[in-house]
């Protein structure tokens, strides 16, 4: 069986590499992009229904539970420090066929995350100007989004700072304008929304389910290890942070809402309820803002989804599961600009769908992968490696249980629709594995395509021998 490196100097892929260039501050920048800080204005108003009115303590019930996972994927990415996320977690943990699996899986969600992205840029945009159909404006999102693909990620984390720093200048202002602005300003309107209503706690967890999608993104910073200088140390401090980030982020805003509009019942209109809240709290002139700041983020954010499944699309392709040609990597950029081309090509469909036909693509795959790497998290950690005591028991075992059961929980929120869509997806998928395996193609070690893999045995055994049972 295939044993992680001790340390990314350990892989030493021949030809080509992903370079190098991320640190900490980049790798959050980089998960609160692909989450997207403003999206919380996308569920506002069917959270705030389904809540009664306590969408802020939806929030933080959300955030805990997605903490779990993030903290599998942290987890994970400190021991299996290469490039493709839970496809590679889950390669390392049960084998390949079960890995390409979860890859195939996590590109349903890959793929459909930048459409979602591209047809609200298109909606934003016609909004703030009439005059420019929704389609033209979702194909300018696309192309922008591949050519920012293909540079890498050396030239979009400036971006990424320049965005999120303007998201959260977007919440913050939007914070003190509805503590001023608020029609009554007391500690009850303020506690009320963060604490349990009439209906006690199944509201809340029934519209945590919902906003928990608003998570989306962070397992992105997962694909991004062999661009970081410390993996090992930084990618697992990046998805956790960029998780906790957002889920405050989000938890703000929703208390924000809640002050200048604490009677949700009057908002005119739930499915546009964030430019609602801006315009009662800050008039035309914030809501231009927030439209503006949330058009850049749309643009980033489609960014990372499509780099990060470029990144599966090439990981895969490395390993020998997808054709070769994917895994080709772009001489000046060192970028894998076909598998970003191709994700392009691919999304153009959202020129020929609706966002919500998009949005029921995206969470079948993501819901597979978290529940896999929280699998994967006590498989290598508590019994391959043995890492347990109290401690070991708690964060090997016991977050990620907790993590796999709010997974499994999310599921029963799915429409019928998603079901059906995702288990004819993963039934091509099933046809391409046993293709593949027939001719060949298919390595069944993880050590067979993983790029020094046998530079990374000996070292491994020479610190197993020192500290055995570890």
């Amino acid at each position: 069986m295939y044993t992680t490196p001790t340390s990314a100097s350990d892989i030493r892929p021949a030809g080509p590499t992903l370079k190098r260039v991320l640190g900490l501050p980049s790798l959050i920048a980089f998960g609160l992009t692909s989450m997207g800080i403003l999206s919380v204005v996308a569920v506002y108003g069917a959270g705030t229904e389904i809540s009664d009115g306590h969408l802020p303590a939806a929030y933080l019930a959300a955030l805990v539970a997605m903490l779990f996972t993030a903290h599998s994927y942290g987890q994970m990415a400190r021991h299996v420090p290469v490039t493709g996320g839970a496809y590679a977690y889950a390669s390392h943990a049960f084998g390949k066929p079960v890995g390409f699996l979860v890859g195939w899986a996590m590109m349903l969600d890959y793929l459909f995350l930048p459409m979602v992205n591209f047809l609200l840029f298109g909606l934003y945009l016609n909004s703030l100007l009439p005059g420019i159909p929704p389609q033209l404006a979702v194909l300018a999102c696309l192309v922008l989004v591949g050519v920012f693909s293909v540079i890498g990620v050396a030239w979009i984390k400036k971006m990424n700072f320049v965005v999120v720093t303007a998201s959260a200048l977007v919440i913050l202002v939007f914070l003190v304008l509805a503590v001023i602005n608020a029609p009554a300003l007391n500690l009850e309107n303020v506690v009320r929304p963060l604490s349990l209503g009439d209906g006690g706690v199944a509201p809340v967890m029934a519209a945590a389910a919902i906003v928990a999608f608003a998570f989306l993104g962070f397992d992105g910073v997962a694909t991004l290890s062999e661009e970081t200088r410390h993996p090992k140390r930084d990618v697992p401090r990046g998805i956790m942070l960029s998780t906790l980030f957002a889920g405050l982020g989000y938890t703000l805003f929703s208390v924000a809402g809640s002050l200048i509009a604490p009677e949700w019942r009057s908002l005119e209109n739930l499915d546009a309820a964030g430019t609602e809240l801006m315009q009662r709290a800050g008039g035309g002139v914030l809501m231009v803002v927030f439209v503006l700041v949330n058009l850049g983020g749309l643009v980033l954010c489609g960014t990372a989804a499509q780099m990060s499944v470029s990144r599966v699309i090439y990981a895969m392709g490395r390993d020998g599961i997808l054709p070769g040609a994917v895994a080709k990597l772009q001489p000046r950029f060192r970028t894998p600009f076909v598998a970003a081309l191709l994700v392009s090509a691919v999304s153009l469909v959202a020129l020929f769908i609706t966002l919500e036909q998009a949005v029921y693509m995206i969470n079948f795959g993501a819901l597979i992968a978290f529940a896999v790497v929280n699998l994967a998290t006590i498989k290598v950690l508590f019994f391959d490696m043995r890492q347990r005591g109290a401690v070991g028991a708690l964060r090997n075992l016991i977050m990620p249980v907790l993590g796999f059961g709010f997974i499994a929980w999310l599921w029963t929120s799915l429409a019928w629709f998603t079901y059906l869509l995702g288990a004819a997806w993963l039934a091509v998928g099933v046809v391409i594995l046993v293709l593949r395996r027939r001719r060949g193609k298919l390595a069944l070690d993880f050590r067979e395509s993983m790029p020094g893999a046998e530079v990374a045995e000996p070292e491994r055994q020479r610190e197993t021998a020192k500290t055995p049972g570890s």
